[in-house]
């Protein structure tokens, strides 16, 4: 397979670490980085052994396949850029900030012919696949993302910061449309709410329960999956997990093997081999677009129900 060459754009952290791990693939070749910051662009490609480029036009015609790690409110305009000139697109979460800008990447990278990726990094964590391999019919999910304040993504609240990962996520389990939303959130620290619960249920009987903090002391993202059958518990941070089953009158657990790796390599390997065989995306942008939708719902439910400061 010949290597695909690829550029970052955005070179903060998430953008830097896009870099490297592009630096470490061997199906690709990091071409370039850009970032209105040049010194920043500068910096992180003279660590990763690339150029910085001085536009987006540019590494548009560097690079066959981009990650886009720029502020969410750019999405739009930075993604539909650089599919209108040539590159794929992985666009990190959430797609965009609003509906209407995510119906823009969709149609644009349709129009185009281009491969639009969204980076739901969870998708790609080795625990999922142990989850997806047991899956029959869940009745009831449970989800935890807690974190302490990261000091980015400060511009979006806790809903399209961290819940919107579990949002996808058990969209994808479920494969229900939902029926009902109760939302509540709070904000602490920041504008927006930095802590929220949501409860949905959906149209196939599901409960699912999601509770996302960027304000607790520790870090937390553990998924637990209800079936007629079967109780999973799956630590996406540890990369561990149990199942638990009924057998005669009592409970049976065993340890879930996990055979653990990076989230982020697994996920930028699938966009690349996306763009080097012309297959679309483990996740779309179609689906990354329904995750949107739900987490806005969400989070208008919840400015409902916030008192102006």
């Amino acid at each position: 397979m010949d290597l695909i060459r690829a550029g970052v754009a955005g070179a903060g952290s998430m953008g830097r670490n896009h870099a490297r791990v592009y630096s470490l693939i061997p199906g690709a070749q990091l071409c370039g980085v850009y970032d209105a910051d040049q010194e920043r662009a500068k910096a992180v490609a003279e660590e990763f052994g690339t150029v910085p480029v001085a536009s987006l036009e540019e590494l548009a015609e560097l690079a066959d396949a981009v990650s886009v790690a720029v502020p969410t409110i750019a999405h739009r305009e930075v993604g539909c850029l650089l599919m209108e000139k040539g590159a794929h697109v992985l666009m990190e979460k959430p797609i965009a900030p609003s509906v209407e800008d995510a119906a823009a990447l969709v149609e644009t990278a349709k129009r185009c012919g281009r491969i639009l990726q969204i980076g739901h990094i969870e998708r790609f964590n080795p625990v999922l696949r142990q989850l997806e391999q047991r899956l029959t019919r869940p009745v009831f999910i449970e989800a935890h993302r807690l974190s302490p304040f990261p000091n980015r993504s400060i511009d979006i609240g806790v809903v399209l910061d961290l819940m919107i990962h579990d949002l996808e996520i058990i969209l994808h389990l479920v494969n229900s449309p939902v029926v009902s939303i109760d939302a509540v959130g709070v904000p602490v620290l920041m504008p927006s709410e930095d802590i929220a619960n949501a409860r949905l249920r959906f149209e196939n009987g599901c409960v699912a329960n999601i509770t996302a903090s960027r304000i607790s002391p520790e870090k937390m993202r553990k998924i637990r999956v209800f079936q007629s059958d079967c109780y999973l518990s799956l630590d996406y941070q540890e990369q561990a997990g149990q199942i638990h089953w009924k057998e005669g009158m009592g409970i049976q657990r065993a340890e879930v093997e996990v055979e653990k790796g990076e989230p982020l390599k697994h996920e930028l390997e699938a966009f690349i081999a996306s763009v080097a065989h012309g297959k679309d995306p483990a996740v779309t942008g179609q689906q990354g677009a329904a995750a949107l939708e739900l987490a806005l719902e969400i989070t208008r439910r919840i400015h409902g129900q916030v008192e102006p400061a």
